[in-house]
């Protein structure tokens, strides 16, 4: 592998201690040689004449050749909505909780060198394609973890018909508070908490679990990655449905619309600098954290 020359350090200062950290951080990529980009809108808080300020993401994913974050889970998928479609990995310096997306945590910054060094792999990781059909319009969103169909407050069950999408057919309906799919990365997250099963990162799959289902055979599903599904709901109240990606963007869902799920062409690439496989991670987050 050869070595990074530019990274975008993207922090998220209402963590705490990120700030701190991502001095400590961009004091040792500088170090190494690296160039070290960030948000116009940081400019105050880091001042360097070494740190190249952007106007907009456009500008700051395209400048670099990699990208840091520093803050949890949901600070590397917002920076991935931006880094996958240019093909710019991603290494995660955990200041969350269990932050199982995150290469690394505060006290092992000395891995960084591997950086320059070339010392690392790149794992690259399934996307979700979502299509949202409201009359003749079409909207398309990529999503990293997950999209949640449901109900905004969820204080009533909504009616929610699946299918394969085509002439495949019909497969189910469910009752249920929501229903989540979402890729395998996303299998430790809501889906998790939802009763879903844990599935390898690596692994190319369409994960659908189902949130509170009125029913005693509701059971989470895996669809091959080929599969495009096929999602219609409604509520008896008359009330919208919403489907919400990676819990950043939310869209409402009509009764008559259609959202349409299915693999993404675009793939997040994230750099490995740990010999750990996820099951080892996974074990070490959930005793490390995951009782606190």
């Amino acid at each position: 592998m050869k070595g990074f020359k530019t990274a975008a350090v993207i922090p998220n200062l209402t963590k705490k201690g990120a700030y701190q950290t991502s001095l400590e951080v961009i004091n040792r990529l500088m170090k190494l040689g690296m160039d070290i980009v960030m948000s116009e809108k940081l400019r105050d808080r880091y001042k360097s004449d070494r740190i190249k300020f952007c106007k907009d993401n456009d500008e700051l994913f395209n400048s670099c050749d990699m990208v840091l974050t520093i803050g949890g889970d949901g600070t590397i998928i917002h920076a991935a909505r931006h880094a996958a479609p240019l093909d710019k990995p991603l290494l995660g310096i955990n200041m969350g909780r269990l932050g199982f997306v995150a290469e690394l945590e505060p006290n092992e910054l000395d891995m960084l060198s591997r950086l320059t060094d070339g010392d690392y792999n790149i794992e690259k990781r399934m996307m979700l394609k979502i299509v949202h059909k409201s009359g003749d319009k079409l909207t398309e969103l990529h999503a990293m973890n997950d999209a949640v169909i449901s109900r905004g407050s969820l204080s009533r069950l909504i009616d929610i018909d699946v299918s394969l999408a085509g002439e495949r057919g019909y497969i189910c309906t469910y009752r249920a508070d929501g229903l989540i799919f979402s890729t395998p990365t996303g299998s430790s997250a809501y889906s998790l908490a939802a009763g879903g099963p844990v599935v390898e990162p690596a692994m190319k799959c369409i994960l659908m679990t189902p949130v509170c289902s009125h029913s005693l055979f509701a059971r989470p599903v895996v669809f091959s990655h080929h599969s495009e599904i096929s999602v219609s709901a409604s509520c008896d109240d008359g009330t919208h449905v919403y489907v919400t990606v990676d819990g950043i963007k939310t869209v409402t869902i009509k009764k008559e619309d259609t959202i349409f799920i299915s693999c993404s062409q675009t793939e997040t690439e994230f750099i490995k600098l740990k010999d750990k496989t996820f099951y080892r991670v996974l074990k070490d987050k959930f005793n490390e954290k995951g009782r606190q």
